[in-house]
C-alpha cells in the first residue's frame, strides 16, 4: 500500500527557519535507509506558506489566496510517499525518523486510495482513462 507521510508545519518552519547541518545529514541518512529498504517513492521538504497560494472553489468560481496561512498546525513543512506493508509498517518507520523539527513535532500517515478502492464507482470507461493516466505517469 502506499502512504503519504505528512510533517506538520511548526511556528519556526512556518517562520523559514533553516534546520542546523546536523539535522540535515540525520535526515539525509533517515532518507537513505527509507530508500535502501524499498520503501520510499518520494517526499520533500516545502517552503513556509508565505510563499504560497491557495485556489479556493465555490462551484464554477475560484479566487486565489496569498500565503501565510495563519492556523500552523493544520500546515505541512513536508511529505513522504511510501510504498509500505500496511499502515503499522509505516508507524515503524516513523517512530524511526529523525524529529523533523527544532521543537516538538508531530508525523500523520494517510493511505493513499488506489483504483481498486472506487470499485462500484468506476465504470470500465473511467478505470481506463485512469489507468491510462497512471501509466502515462510511470506508476502502473
Amino acid at each position: 500500500m502506499r502512504v503519504v507521510v505528512f510533517v506538520k508545519a511548526t511556528a519556526d518552519s512556518e517562520n523559514g527557519l533553516m534546520p542546523p547541518a546536523e539535522m540535515l545529514e540525520a535526515m539525509g541518512r533517515y532518507n537513505e535507509e527509507l530508500i535502501n529498504a524499498g520503501i520510499m517513492l518520494g517526499g520533500d521538504g516545502l517552503k513556509p506558506t508565505s510563499a504560497a497560494k491557495r485556489v479556493m472553489f465555490s462551484g464554477s468560481d475560484r479566487s486565489v489566496i496569498d500565503g501565510p496561512f495563519t492556523e500552523t498546525k493544520e500546515l505541512v513543512a513536508g511529505y513522504w510517499i511510501w510504498e509500505v506493508r500496511d499502515i503499522d509498517e509505516a508507524v515503524e518507520w516513523v517512530k524511526r525518523c529523525p524529529n523533523p523539527m527544532l521543537e516538538d513535532s508531530a508525523i500523520d500517515i494517510r493511505p493513499v486510495y488506489e483504483l481498486a478502492d472506487f470499485n462500484e464507482q468506476l465504470t470500465p470507461e473511467v478505470k481506463a482513462i485512469h489507468e491510462n493516466n497512471q501509466e502515462r505517469a510511470g506508476r502502473t
